[in-house]
């Protein structure tokens, strides 16, 4: 029996022995991978830059995760500054012939997409080529390929050009019916975030500031595809309004595309346009693979820092998103290191928690004290993101940035009557006369309501006090067009919210200029992970149960349901945009 014992633990030990080494072997195989996919490659004559499947645009390196379970190598993440500059860099070299857009669903932002435009618009100055093609095409794809020289779509393809519309879902009678209170206190007709807890319709002033958001952000992105395909407004927005896109002949007709050819005949088109041989191969480069043909060269001397927030604001430590205590070091290193000279803080964020953003603000008007601040904006610097922006020299906005929203909630959901239908009840015992102002089961006090809307109410004051420094305008001015409205980034300009519209090089070629900075580079922060440190990250901190819940909900749903389910949540004062307007 003892010698039964010994081989039963002996198994044991040896199955858990197995079991590591094949986890590390497996951990070891993922990095050893996607380290030598990275090694930088050689350009050779005749080449393609491709936008292709695997191109993944990402505005900051903390929106790059690779955890264990879900390493995917297929698709290359590349931060927008990396594909801007990779691109002017072709425009140079003789090596690149031409580029080649190949992309049926495009994963970047809108104003990511204006930016790759802008900066395709200004290769053809060479003389080379862009051609695009197309099988099941997106809006969103179809607008970058529609800057093409020619646009090819499969026989069998469609478009998907449609327009603009938003869906806004409400919660009022989900939480009545099933007896789950919600208090919401907030500041501003505009501000709603909270609506959903509150109607079971669109408010009128919500109904206006999403009517002239959709308005003005279908009305830059349209006449740019119209220009691009020499169509009037009319007959644009006819074939739009008919969906003529959705069937091959009719975009041919109504000049979507140029023509009708399956891809094989695209790229034996190219190979003829490059004077190359049948038996040669048609040489094309990935975004990702010719950014790594020359980011290995050493760079030294002085630095622009481009220093990067993408995602809510929140308060923690955490490296993805906006985490207070971690851009604060992020700042200070930036702060303390003499080679940097200037600092251009790209935000791309619809805010988060006020009490993180005036952390984050402070330490940057610290930073400012130094050296220059200039802001850029990308897809959403809203509410928390506009406040964060407050200590800018200077701020530049995207035409099709969602900014402003300068207003402040409350949103606090309590289950006293699912819990008295379902014989819950309960009982207080306390020290002093609040002690329990807020509770999940029997809410907030009156008391209580009325200490939240006064730190509501100041917090606004607040937002509203650091806008008015930065922006020159009195409370007054800002109140009127604060209130929680959303406005694009042309609005924006019209009105004074920010300084320049333009991209995100303008903001860093104006940050070297106020810096007095001849020659630099440019580097940026937070420094991306490695794979090694991502997968780790995962295990260490990802909840996966969260995160399964969030891939079959939805990352807006998942966010309602933190905050109606998270205790820290629910006891934040909040600065956040609930809208996130995609072109898809």
């Amino acid at each position: 029996m003892k010698s039964f014992f010994k081989n039963v633990l002996a198994n044991i030990v040896a199955i858990v022995l197995l079991c590591v080494v094949f986890f590390f072997f497996f951990i070891i195989i993922l990095v050893v991978g996607s380290t030598s996919s990275d090694k930088s490659v050689t350009v050779k004559k005749n080449s393609i830059l491709t936008i292709n499947l695997k191109t993944n645009i990402i505005d900051s390196p903390t929106e790059e995760r690779t955890g264990l379970f879900n390493v995917d190598k297929k698709n290359q993440n590349i931060l927008i500054y990396e594909a801007l500059e990779a691109i002017d860099k072709a425009k140079a070299d003789d090596n690149i012939k031409g580029i080649s857009i190949e992309v049926d669903n495009l994963n970047a932002g809108i104003t990511q997409i204006d930016d790759l435009r802008s900066a395709i618009e200004d290769f053809k100055k060479s003389g080379k080529f862009v051609y695009a093609y197309g099988n099941t095409v997106s809006q969103a794809s179809y607008y970058l390929g529609s800057v093409a020289d020619k646009y090819y779509l499969n026989p069998a393809g469609m478009i998907e050009l449609k327009g603009l519309a938003t869906e806004v879902a409400f919660f009022k009678d989900f939480a009545d019916k099933y007896g789950i209170g919600i208090e919401v206190i907030r500041h501003g007709k505009f501000k709603s975030a909270v609506e959903p807890f509150l109607r079971n319709d669109i408010s009128p002033e919500n109904r206006e500031q999403l009517s002239t958001l959709l308005n003005d952000i279908w009305k830059n992105t349209s006449s740019k595809i119209a220009v691009s395909r020499k169509m009037d407004t009319a007959q644009f927005r006819t074939v739009v309004d008919s969906l003529y896109g959705m069937i091959p002949e009719l975009s041919l007709k109504y000049k979507l595309a140029d023509q009708l050819i399956q891809k094989g005949e695209y790229d034996q088109m190219i190979k003829t346009k490059l004077n190359l041989k049948e038996d040669d191969k048609l040489n094309k480069i990935s975004l990702a693979k010719y950014i790594n043909s020359y980011s290995d060269d050493e760079k030294s001397g002085d630095k622009v820092a481009v220093l990067y927030a993408a995602g809510s604001i929140n308060s923690g430590d955490e490296y993805n998103e906006i985490y207070s205590e971690k851009y604060i070091e992020y700042i200070k290193d930036l702060q303390e290191n003499d080679k940097v000279k200037a600092v251009v803080f790209r935000i791309n964020s619809p805010g988060g928690s006020a009490n993180a953003s005036d952390e984050i603000l402070f330490q940057l008007q610290q930073l400012k004290k130094k050296k220059p601040l200039i802001v850029s904006f990308g897809d959403y610097a809203a509410s928390g993101g506009y406040y964060i922006a407050m200590a800018a020299d200077k701020i530049y906005s995207e035409p099709n940035t969602l900014t402003g929203s300068i207003g402040v909630f409350g949103v606090i959901p309590y289950f006293k009557e699912l819990a008295n239908k379902n014989g819950v009840r309960s009982d207080i015992v306390a020290t002093n006369a609040n002690s329990q102002y807020f509770s999940t089961l029997n809410g907030v006090t009156p008391y209580g309501v009325n200490m939240i809307t006064r730190s509501v109410e100041g917090t606004y004051k607040r937002f509203v006090h650091f806008v008015t420094q930065n922006r020159k305008q009195t409370f007054e001015q800002i109140d009127q067009v604060g209130g929680g409205r959303v406005w694009s980034g042309v609005r924006a300009k019209q009105i004074g919210l920010v300084d320049e519209l333009g991209t995100l090089k303008d903001a860093v070629r104006f940050a070297a200029q106020k810096a007095g900075l001849k020659s630099y580079n440019v580097t940026s922060y937070p420094k991306k992970m490695s794979t090694f440190e991502q997968i780790f990250q995962d295990l260490n901190k990802e909840d996966i149960e969260a995160r399964v819940i969030k891939s079959k909900i939805g990352k807006a749903n998942y966010e309602i349901l933190q905050q109606i389910t998270e205790e820290k949540l629910q006891s934040e004062i909040k600065m956040q945009m609930p809208y996130q307007i995609k072109i898809n």
